[in-house]
């Protein structure tokens, strides 16, 4: 049907950009296509920066992404290609970090076949770049060869998948502003996508990262029923947290790979010595039960394709339960198709994720071209249908004209580590790299009170007792460690709360996101007595960003305040010089008009345990309290 054009299976870019203006990158009007992407250029309209603004992007070219052709017309454009000349267009010279696999297909590729192939596909002028010489280039002089500087591959480097400090920060060489555009690598720490990050001033996500995990989060999705989840490949156990959250979601688990064994073992079925996995009959039949206890229906194969062992090229048909010994399945067989096809026919939802596949036969996969042709049709239907893997990608592509109708993921490792529930360190490492989005209706009891933030907040000692006291408030922690926010929420729900919240979540990257949805207004934000050890000015990882002092003093009410201390003077000092140095000349300290440096006392009377632990010692807290005008109102 459609036929490749893009030879690079698996590429990843790192782009760079110098704004000649930024004025002009960060404030001109979008095209027509680029209003969907409001948000992300609504991010870079609030990025201050200097003359020369440097933007690092990572982006993924593969089957998923790539230009197709039907019938030689091209029908499928990557939002890869929309970043890197969006960023073009409005000023910027970008320079891309290959990184792709030199074990796959793709390892008979030089840096010249990319360039050739990025150059006729971003119909812009592409120059190779040797890491070793890459510093030299970053001058005008250097761009003056070409529109966009290519770095060699990236995965020849043992640094990079070592996420090597010293290797991140010479990628990271004149960039303040760092966009990823490699959803696909999210959950793998590298140092193009991660290490990079603790060295730019602000990092961010392209086109194709937002759209790639908003697609994520629609699977994940139980509006749309029925709902049928297609289950390829092996390793149950590895899978059964994500397994269990599919029968948590879905109406119908179909396995067709070789978990489809595990699943039948489980069930009490005769299946071949050679294809049993006794280390997790236990973990199978824990599913099984959870899934009929949430009324899923589980569906395995019925019969089989089976080779011969002796004799690779005889190939036969048998039931599931009665594979003869010295037989493989080795595809699914035509009562397994119907059955599946019969079940998807009403299926308003489906995610396939895993290959077809039980041996390393070469017979070719007719189960899988089968059933991407039973997904086509039902795309054409209106059924929402997510393809993830290779494999599965693979069939879909042999079998439609187009993949506009599909959410796609190459990559099935991060759809499978989203599943489970894990953070994706790709996510993590950007600022507002995504929306967070909150039923603020099902958090407080009336969300037109006032919001009071703390972030950092810890065990929520302080946060509990002010929602106590102060009923006229709304309260919301922001803790990164997940047990502690855990053991608040417990507490709010013992004490019966209405106006106290806890987030599981990085502040600094999630802030703004947070917090702009919120009815009422935010009228204080407090930061109290952040680790020391995490906040060396060269680290990039302390609590306290540029970013995030943006985003207060962006979000922050009239009159609102924050409130800063510390039982370590020099964090308190570097908190107060970066709220005045990035606040946007909206932030004042209040002390400051009575001629004092550090508050004496806590102004709410409210300690948290790490401020009751240190003046127990006899040792002083330095406090201060800065307004968002310039008059001494403050918070009561």
């Amino acid at each position: 049907m459609g036929q490749l054009l893009n030879p690079l299976q698996g590429i990843f870019f790192v782009i760079k950009a110098v704004a000649q203006d930024p004025a002009k990158l960060y404030r001109q009007t979008l095209s027509p296509y680029f209003s969907k992407y409001d948000r992300y250029h609504t991010v870079l309209m609030s990025t201050p920066g200097p003359r020369f603004q440097l933007v690092e992007f990572r982006g993924c070219s593969t089957c998923t992404n790539s230009w197709r052709v039907s019938q030689g017309r091209t029908c499928r454009k990557s939002c890869n290609v929309f970043t890197i000349k969006y960023l073009h267009k409005y000023g910027a010279k970008v320079i891309l970090a290959t990184n792709w696999n030199t074990n796959s297909a793709a390892r008979h590729l030089d840096i010249k076949s990319v360039v050739d192939y990025l150059s006729s596909v971003l119909q812009l002028k592409v120059c190779p770049v040797k890491c070793s010489s890459y510093s030299m280039m970053l001058t005008e002089e250097g761009f003056e060869k070409a529109d966009i500087l290519l770095l060699e591959n990236l995965s020849m480097f043992k640094e990079e998948v070592a996420n090597c400090s010293k290797f991140s920060k010479m990628l990271s060489l004149g960039v303040d502003i760092f966009v990823n555009d490699s959803f696909s690598q999210s959950h793998r720490i590298l140092a193009s996508t991660v290490g990079i990050t603790r060295f730019c001033s602000t990092c961010l996500s392209g086109f194709n990262f937002q759209e790639r995990l908003c697609q994520l989060k629609k699977a994940a999705e139980t509006k749309r029923q029925p709902y049928v989840a297609i289950i390829g490949g092996g390793n149950l156990l590895d899978k059964l947290a994500a397994l269990h959250v599919l029968a948590s979601t879905c109406s119908a688990l179909v396995f067709v790979g070789m978990m489809s064994f595990q699943i039948m073992q489980a069930l009490g079925l005769s299946v071949s010595y050679r294809l049993m996995n006794h280390g997790v009959c236990k973990e199978a039949a824990d599913l099984i039960q959870f899934s009929l206890d949430k009324r899923v229906q589980i569906v395995y194969p019925k019969d089989f394709w089976c080779v011969n062992v002796d004799t690779s090229k005889k190939i036969e048909i048998f039931a599931s339960h009665d594979i003869p010994d010295g037989w493989l399945p080795v595809d699914l067989g035509p009562t397994s198709l119907d059955e599946i096809n019969a079940l998807l026919m009403n299926s308003k939802k489906i995610i396939w994720i895993g290959p077809v596949k039980f041996s390393d036969s070469s017979q070719s996969a007719r189960g899988a071209s089968r059933l991407a042709r039973k997904l086509y049709d039902l795309a054409q239907r209106d059924c929402d249908i997510t393809v993830v893997g290779t494999t599965a990608c693979k069939a879909i592509m042999q079998e439609s004209s187009t993949l506009s109708a599909y959410n796609v993921f190459e990559n099935a490792s991060v759809v499978w580590d989203f599943f489970k529930g894990k953070q994706l360190p790709g996510v993590l490492a950007l600022d507002r790299a995504y929306p967070y989005e909150i039923n603020w209706d099902a958090v407080f009891c009336d969300t037109a009170l006032p919001l009071v933030v703390d972030i950092g907040s810890g065990n929520g000692m302080f946060l509990l007792e002010m929602a106590r006291r102060r009923k006229d408030h709304n309260f919301l922690g922001l803790e990164i460690n997940e047990k502690l926010v855990k053991r608040c929420l417990h507490s709010v729900h013992q004490l019966e709360m209405k106006n106290g919240h806890f987030i599981a979540t990085n502040a600094t990257s999630t802030f703004r996101s947070i917090v702009c949805s919120y009815p009422g207004e935010l009228v204080l934000v407090s930061i109290q007595c952040p680790n020391p050890d995490f906040n060396k000015p060269e680290h990039r990882w302390r609590m306290l960003q540029r970013s995030l002092v943006e985003a207060v003093a962006d979000l922050l009410a009239s009159n609102g305040k924050v409130f800063l201390q510390s039982d370590v003077e020099a964090v308190a000092l570097r908190m107060r010089e970066a709220f005045l140095l990035y606040g946007k000349g909206k932030l004042g300290v209040l002390q400051e008009q009575f001629g004092e440096e550090w508050l004496s006392e806590n102004p709410f009377g409210v300690r948290s345990d790490w401020e009751q632990h240190v003046l127990d010692r006899g040792h002083p807290m330095f406090r201060l309290m800065l307004s968002n005008s310039t008059t001494n109102k403050s918070f009561n």
